[in-house]
């Protein structure tokens, strides 16, 4: 194989004509090409790599060349400066479609032929609209240039070449080569590749909580070979050359190698790499080189900003904006044709008219003038008060206390800020089962080991008392965290300064990192909850665990004592759940996560050696069932001795000179593949005359009481894992006395029971990845001194990849029984709702490990295609693994899951679930979610082939239709539903494109679908396929990376802040931190979003289209000449002051059903969707009833005043007035809600149009002649005939939408009838509870600072809704 990756690359090099080195290394050992590149240098290809050196080092002019094209460490955010904000806002504000249409109007105007009004005038709405935008654009901007100014400027010590030592220099002066040396505490200020550490195993900590959001701690490790640790890093000396990949956004993948001065390379990878923003956590120096700044560093790259995305509801808009345009023309057209009509048949005018213009040119003229006088048909101000409004309903979702965290002291985040209507139609919601239906609050519940499995009783009766004791009416349990805030706090002891503090790169003042810091621990501490901690041991366990102890062991005549194979299973069961992990152990009096301990505890070698003779055993004594040769054990009492490989690891190993004689491959045949038992003839009956009877009882209390002692002892260890089930299998571990006690890059410092603390030597760790499904880990074993991969992973591939083992015919029949019995456990555990995890183990030989090594090394130096290399690599050594047992952990329910889903259902919202979890598990969990009735018919979907999964979709959609049931009925609790369960590979075969429409069609008729062993690609699939196939708004909500991808692709995506990180809430649109929130957000705030939004915008094109309707009515009476009866600043000033701010407040505030009815009522989501109150009927309606008013507001004041000599401006002036009232109290009736502020700003509206009408009229002599006549206003106003016209117009024009509006009320209403109570209900309970938050929140504290958000607090007088 390694040949064919030189062939490959060197067929690569010839292809692209350079023969230098390429990307691969071959490591020590390999078949090597050395006369071809032993002394060619790097090769540097443009555009796909970059090359790093040090500024200060011997290639001073190669680092000049090479590093004039890399970005400087200064980052700049802001999009404007002083010179460029005024042509660049306006060119980014010419980018909307009707800015540019009203700057044509506004130049149109300037056409003498064509004009309408004078030229200042038609340029008043677009320069309103412009400035108010560019104002809240520069003080956005102003916001970011002050932020940057400040990170830019911050302090760190850089190596000066000159003065030869670290000085002080600011972050955006910093250059890549540089070598930056940081303290603890102090935040990253680029992208570092680590060299030194002042950790003697180099390991440095830090938090990536600026990053991701994540408050656990991350290992990084110095680049290996470079330099010894315990000696000062010195520049100076540093002559490598640095090879790594372009900058790019992905945080978890870094490629590349270093190359030093004899051509020697050292693969890199993400564990190297200090990324900028994150913090220096319990290290007192690190030293690296800068190889990515500033805007190429992966958190910059990363930096998006808020999320935008259109909704359903905006695309709707559009479409009718559209019908609008075509409204207008057809307006103009009508006006052109008449006009020229007009003109044709004018004979001896009595006034001026152009009668050397054609009336068809004429024509075309008016046309244009037209659309000057009609322009207000298009809303210019829709959008900006869309907006408003939008930004609005943010905020009293955002304040809505019933969405509160009191716990995490968090709230819902609104990370997108334009599709809060899309909640109220969600019609598909595709939801995880891990960290979002349940808690990700993992606690170890039962195991099974060598077969036999151990229910742990007692511990399921501790679960059930923390339930009782935390239980509270109307509430779940509430997990009471066993971290103290000091788990945090206490990462800076050992620290001698701190230079940067978190806040200087989330502007938080200093007096308010302690709030950060408890809501980070609080975080964190989920994962070491009394509940996860305090594990009880099964006695049987104990029992048989207790031989491990000298002073314990008891072999006599009844006495339960396992079998030394069977002891054998569960040390290493033990070891690698204390060991297969990437957990990091800490104490408060030593932060620095590695625990200094005492030599093992091992008196003498005679022990030493009695205890490696527990573990002797031979095929060759096996006869007959496994069940028979365990007994036989038992009773036999056998045993042998062993002598361990002379290897040296720690201080704790045993002596290399002891003369311990046999030798023992326990797990392990000839070539590594399997058990092979081994048993020599000595017995062992005098050593098991110590103890017997009630003596070996005594025995197991005693060790009870040794457990419990030393866990008592041991509770200063705190353990911070990555996931919440990492953490659980650590403390069971630990609750056996197999307890981690110790974390450096090379070395795992792990307690054995009746052994002490030892040193396991760690050698590689193969991190978990959703395509592998597993972790594994290779050590060199503390007793044997063999090369073991311990590996742990989901049971669906484990159980593949445990091979039955070569050898005696005794010994595969004992690995049959064991796989048969861990099989049924794992079944019946999966029924029971627990989450499995399946442990095994694998022995290599000397020779097989150096091979792997080999291949291992050269997939982590090649930088083109690592990954895969790596993969592969990961797949060749997790083979032929031996099953050990599994694990039972259990994962409960968040609270009011049941209810929120049920309630879900109701509203008329298909639930899936789409989980990695096997399926039992995700089927037993969907029962207690009531997502499953049990009158539901469960259809299972599991195949083995492309073939038959045809088959069998096309036999459930015809047992689907025998059945007739009606999948619209999803609320009626008496209709017999189906319920599809599909595997994930299966559902591989159903998403292909042959397939697809067979799954689709079975999935339509399902109440609801839930999808087992599923991939983060296949959730996103799925997702796709239902919203674009079905043209469904559809929601996915998860918590988790493995949920990113279903989040992007859904309309709506929310993410819970839950156990697993920030991943999922960064790529979110909302982020929750609870599922049952989804009750209120959707079947309230979603209702009333969607439902103000919609009338507001129906009511903004019914107000401009019932106000430009006189405008074209007039035209019949004035020869179609494009004049106007009213005045042109009123004119202007209607829609942009007089008429603007109703709607936003409408758009706002109103609410058509309280919220206790639309929670009580979820049908009410479900009838507001089906009924489309912003469909096209809605639409056509709102412009035949504007065209009615507009009618009846001309109509009544023309035949009041015909036959009179009054003006135009007369006759417009009853009309203008009685226009603004009919529009404003249209508003009245649609409203559903009447509050002071809707009545305020009614007022207000009225009152300002006569403020601003009657000074113009009276004062204003020589404003827009001849348009405003002097005084026309105060004339009209003072006769009683005015208001005569106007109220028979507001009557007459109202009158039939005050009917409809009340014969619909009156007989589909859809309120609770005791609204007005419930809203009294509402008031009380609201003042009461703000009391209690304004009590418990006495002191103000800042809710985490988002990407998109930052700086967003709560202060105690802000409107919740």
């Amino acid at each position: 194989m390694e040949r064919f990756h030189w062939v490959q690359h060197r067929c690569r090099q010839l292809l692209t004509g350079n023969s230098e080195r390429g990307w691969y290394s071959s490591p020590d050992g390999l078949p090597t090409k050395n006369s071809l590149d032993a002394h060619s240098s790097s090769q540097r290809a443009g555009g796909r790599r970059r090359t790093v050196l040090a500024r200060h080092g011997p290639h001073h002019q190669e680092y000049e060349d090479i590093s004039r094209k890399y970005k400087g460490n200064a980052i700049r955010t802001t999009k404007y400066s002083l010179l460029t904000f005024i042509p660049m806002n306006l060119f980014q504000q010419f980018h909307r479609v009707a800015n540019l249409y009203f700057l044509f109007l506004a130049l149109l105007n300037w056409v003498p032929v064509v004009e309408a009004f004078e030229k200042e005038i038609t340029m008043i709405p677009l320069l309103v609209v412009l400035a108010v935008i560019a104002v809240k654009d520069a003080l956005e901007d102003y916001r970011r240039f002050l932020f940057d100014k400040k990170v830019n400027n911050n302090l760190v010590r850089v190596f000066c070449g000159k003065q030869r030592s670290y000085t002080d220099r600011r972050w955006k002066d910093v250059r890549v080569g540089d070598f930056v040396r940081l303290s603890c505490n102090e935040i990253i200020p680029a992208d570092l590749l680590l060299l030194y550490s002042s950790d003697q195993h180099g390991v440095c900590y830090i938090e990536t909580a600026n990053l991701d959001g994540e408050t656990n701690l991350k290992q990084r490790q110095v680049v290996p070979d470079l330099c010894p640790q315990g000696v000062d890093f010195t520049p100076e000396n540093f002559h490598s050359r640095i090879e790594c990949e372009n900058p790019n956004n992905d945080l978890s993948r870094f490629r590349g190698y270093i190359e030093n001065s004899s051509k020697a390379r050292v693969g890199l990878h993400s564990s190297n790499l200090l990324l900028r923003s994150c913090t220096v956590r319990n290290t007192e120096t690190v030293v690296g080189i800068v190889v990515y700044a500033g805007h190429e560093t992966k958190a910059m790259m990363n930096n998006s900003g808020p999320r935008y995305k259109r909704s359903q509801l905006e695309r709707r808009l559009n479409t009718d904006v559209l019908w609008c345009v075509f409204i207008l023309l057809a307006m103009c057209l009508t006006a052109s044709i008449g006009h020229g009509i007009w003109m044709k048949n004018l004979q001896e005018p009595v006034y001026q008219v152009d009668t050397e213009t054609s009336p068809a040119l004429a024509g075309f003229y008016v046309f244009w003038t037209m659309i000057i006088v009609l322009q207000v048909l298009i809303p210019i101000s829709l959008y900006v008060s869309i907006e408003i409004v939008k930004l609005g309903q943010i905020y009293f979702i955002h304040n809505d206390l019933d969405l509160y965290n009191d716990q995490l002291d968090s709230r819902i985040q609104c990370r997108a800020l334009n599709i809060t209507e899309d909640l109220g139609q969600v019609q598909y919601l595709f939801s995880d089962k891990t960290g979002t239906l349940t808690e990700n609050k993992m606690v170890f519940r039962r195991c099974s080991i060598y077969g036999i499995e151990y229910p742990h009783q007692e511990n399921a009766r501790r679960l059930e008392v923390y339930e009782l004791e935390n239980e509270s009416p109307g509430r779940s349990v509430t997990l009471k965290s066993g971290c103290s805030g000091k788990s945090l706090s206490c990462r800076s002891l050992s620290c001698n300064r701190s230079s940067v503090s978190l806040h200087t790169l989330t502007e938080e003042p200093p007096e308010e990192e302690d709030q950060l810091s408890s809501h980070a621990t609080a975080r964190t501490g989920a994962f070491c909850s009394r509940m996860a901690k305090d594990v009880v041991p099964d006695p049987d366990l104990v029992r048989k665990l207790s031989c491990l102890c000298l002073s314990a062991l008891s072999l006599g005549d009844g006495s339960s004592v396992a079998s030394s194979l069977e002891l054998t299973f569960i040390t290493d069961f033990f070891l690698a759940l204390a060991i297969c992990n990437s957990v990091v152990v800490s104490s408060h009096s030593q932060p620095r996560h590695v625990v200094s301990v005492a030599p093992a505890p091992l008196k003498s070698l005679e022990e030493i050696k009695l205890m490696f003779q527990r573990f002797s055993f031979s095929p060759s004594q096996i006869k007959g069932s496994p069940r028979s040769f365990t007994s036989r054990l038992f009773t036999r009492g056998k045993s042998g001795s062993f002598t361990p490989h002379n290897y040296s690891t720690g201080g704790s190993q045993p002596d290399p000179e002891s003369n311990l004689t046999g030798q023992m491959d326990y797990l392990a045949s000839g070539d590594g593949r399997g058990p092979s038992l081994v048993e020599d003839q000595e017995a062992v009956e005098d050593f098991s005359e110590e103890k017997t009877g009630d003596g070996c009882m005594q025995d197991v209390e005693d060790l009870n009481g040794n457990v419990e002692s030393e866990q008592d002892g041991d509770d200063e260890l705190l353990y911070e894992a990555e996931s919440p089930d990492e953490a659980a299998l650590v403390h069971a571990a630990r609750a056996y006395r197999c307890t981690l006690r110790g974390r450096s890059a090379q070395t795992l410092m792990v307690d054995l029971p009746g052994l002490g603390p030892l040193v396991v030597q760690l050698l590689h760790i193969l991190p978990f990845d959703s395509n592998r499904k597993r972790m594994s880990v290779v050590v060199r074993h503390p007793l044997t001194g063999q090369v073991v991969v311990y590996t742990k992973g989901a049971d669906s591939v484990l159980m593949d990849l445990a091979e039955t083992p070569r050898g005696a015919e005794q010994a595969r029949e004992v690995y049959d029984h064991i796989r048969e019995q861990t099989q049924k456990h794992l079944d019946a555990y999966a029924r029971d709702g627990l989450r499995t995890l399946c442990i095994a183990k694998k022995v290599l030989e000397e020779e097989e490990y150096d091979l792997w090594l080999k291949r291992q090394l050269l997939a982590e130096s090649s930088i083109e295609n690592r990954e895969e290399l790596l993969m592969e690599s990961a797949q060749r050594l997790e083979t032929d693994l031996t099953l050990l047992g599994c694990t039972g952990i259990v994962d409960r329910l968040q609270e009011d899951v049941p209810e929120t889903i049920e309630a879900l259902q109701q509203a008329g919202i298909r639930v899936w679930v789409l989980t990695g979890d096997k399926q039992e598990t995700a089927v037993n969990i969907t029962n207690a979610c009531k997502l499953l009735r049990s009158n539901d018919q469960l259809l299972t979907a599991n195949c083995g082939s492309k073939d038959a999964c045809a088959a069998l979709l096309e036999e459930l959609i015809l047992e689907v239709q025998r059945g007739g049931t009606s999948t619209r009925e999803l609320s009626s609790s008496s209709t017999v539903g189906f319920v599809l369960v599909i595997d994930g590979r299966t559902l591989d075969w159903a998403l292909q494109e042959e397939l697809k429409g067979s799954f689709l069609e079975l999935s339509c008729k399902c109440r609801a679908v839930i999808c087992c062993r599923s991939t983060p690609l296949q959730k996103s699939k799925v997702v796709q396929l239902i919203r674009d196939q079905l043209g469904v708004m559809t929601l996915a909500v998860g918590d988790g990376a493995n949920d990113v991808s279903m989040i992007q692709v859904a309309d709506v995506g929310i993410g819970i802040s839950g156990q697993e990180g920030m991943q999922a809430v960064m790529s979110s649109d909302f982020a929750i931190s609870r599922f049952k929130h989804l009750q209120k957000l959707l079947l309230v705030h979603g209702h009333w979003c969607y439902h103000r939004l919609a009338n507001m915008i129906l009511y903004f094109i019914y107000k401009n289209v019932m106000y430009v309707n006189l405008l074209f009515c007039y035209q019949f009476f004035c020869g179609f000449s494009g004049s106007v009866m009213i005045n042109s600043w009123v004119l202007i000033f209607f829609n942009l002051i007089f008429t603007s701010v109703p709607p936003i407040i409408y758009g706002i505030l109103d609410r058509d059903t309280p919220s206790d009815a639309l929670m009580k009522r979820p049908e009410l989501y479900r009838a507001a969707r089906t009924t489309q109150v912003y469909a096209p009927s809605t639409f056509w309606i709102n412009v035949l009833d504007a065209f009615y008013q507009s009618l009846a507001c001309f109509f009544v004041p023309y035949f009041a005043l015909e036959g009179s000599d009054v003006g135009d401006m007369s006759f417009g002036s009853p009309v203008n007035t009685s226009a603004l009232f009919i529009i404003l109290l249209h508003q009245i009736i649609e409203s559903k809600t009447l509050t002071w502020i809707h009545v305020l700003v009614l007022v207000l509206s009225a009152a300002s149009y006569f403020l601003f009408t009657l000074p113009f009229s009276a004062f204003c002599v020589i404003c827009s002649h001849p348009t405003n006549l002097f005084g026309v206003e105060l004339l009209e106003m003072s006769q009683p005939l005015f208001y005569i016209i106007c109220v028979l117009s507001v009557v007459t024009a109202l009158l039939p939408r005050l009917l409809f509006r009340t014969l619909l009320n009156t007989l589909c209403s859809g309120a609770d009838p005791s609204s007005a109570q419930s809203d009294e209900r509402d008031a009380e309970r609201y003042q009461r509870r703000m009391q209690r938050w304004n009590q418990k929140h006495s002191r103000p504290t800042r809710v985490p600072v988002s990407a998109d958000n930052p700086g967003l607090e709560p202060s105690l007088d802000e409107m919740v809704s």
